[in-house]
C-alpha cells in the first residue's frame, strides 16, 4: 500500500501536528517502511506456531514469577473511611460517580 504525501498530511492533521514539506516526505519514507515490515510479517507462516508466554522462551527456559491466587484479608472500616475521605460523593462504602452515559 503506497501512501502519498496527501494522505501523510492528513494523517499528520487528524495528529493535530504541523509537518513542513521535508518531513512529511521523511514521515512518508517512515510509514513505507513500517508497511513494509508488517508485509513482511504477514507472510510468514505461523500454522501450528504455539504462542510463547515470554518472548525469551525460544532461547532459554523462562520461570513465571505468579503472585499466589488468593483473597487479601478484609480491610477495617477506618481503612474504609480513609480512602473515602476525599471522594467528591460516597454512599454505603462506594464512590458514587455522575453518569456519563445514559
Amino acid at each position: 500500500m503506497a501512501l502519498t504525501e496527501q494522505d501523510i498530511a492528513r494523517l499528520a492533521q487528524l495528529a493535530s501536528l504541523q509537518m513542513d514539506s521535508a518531513d512529511l516526505a521523511q514521515a512518508r519514507s517512515d510509514f513505507a517502511a513500517i508497511l513494509s515490515l508488517i508485509e513482511t510479517l504477514q507472510s510468514v507462516d505461523t500454522q501450528g506456531v504455539e504462542p510463547m508466554a515470554h518472548p525469551l522462551e525460544a532461547r532459554q527456559a523462562i520461570t513465571l514469577r505468579l503472585q499466589e491466587d488468593r483473597a487479601d484479608p478484609p480491610h477495617t472500616q477506618a481503612e474504609l473511611d480513609a480512602c473515602l475521605r476525599n471522594a467528591p460523593a460516597a454512599h454505603d462504602g462506594l464512590f458514587l460517580v455522575p453518569t456519563v452515559i445514559e
